[in-house]
């Protein structure tokens, strides 16, 4: 059933962002912006009564949306773990310097990461020269 209700959304979609060729006979009417907005400003002032009228909707709808944004949060955090994993170098030859050896443990990585600025990285940043103060009067 489920399946039936995801594939219609779906079709539906699909149907709605095909392009249309150009429309012609005595049921076409050119609808211009004022007729879309005022449309559209009576669509948002009707959902705004909703859920005065039907508060059991909104509030299975409310709760619908949270249990849907928790399972999109799950699933994107399988995804983000699927593709670290995937993306991940699986050679113990492609880490630089390591062909044909075991993998280097984390000390090991630690130990190459050590004392790898050059003397130019460690001098202080360039500072202009002191501002004079314009009366003349040192403090």
């Amino acid at each position: 059933m489920f399946f039936l209700l995801r594939m219609a959304f779906w079709l539906s979609i699909v149907l709605i962002l095909l392009p249309t060729g150009p429309q012609r006979g005595p049921s076409t009417r050119d609808v211009d912006a004022a007729d879309a907005l005022s449309a559209a400003s009576a669509t948002v002032h009707d959902l705004k009564g909703f859920c005065a009228r039907e508060p059991n909707a909104c509030t299975v709808g409310s709760e619908l949306v949270t249990v849907l944004g928790h399972r999109a949060q799950a699933g994107a955090k399988l995804l983000y773990n699927f593709l670290t994993e995937a993306m991940a170098p699986r050679a113990a030859g492609s880490l630089a310097g390591n062909s044909g050896k075991s993998p280097p443990d984390d000390a090991q990585l630690r130990a190459a990461s050590q004392n790898t600025l050059t003397p130019t990285d460690s001098e202080p940043p360039w500072r202009g020269p002191a501002a004079h103060k314009a009366d003349g009067h040192s403090a």
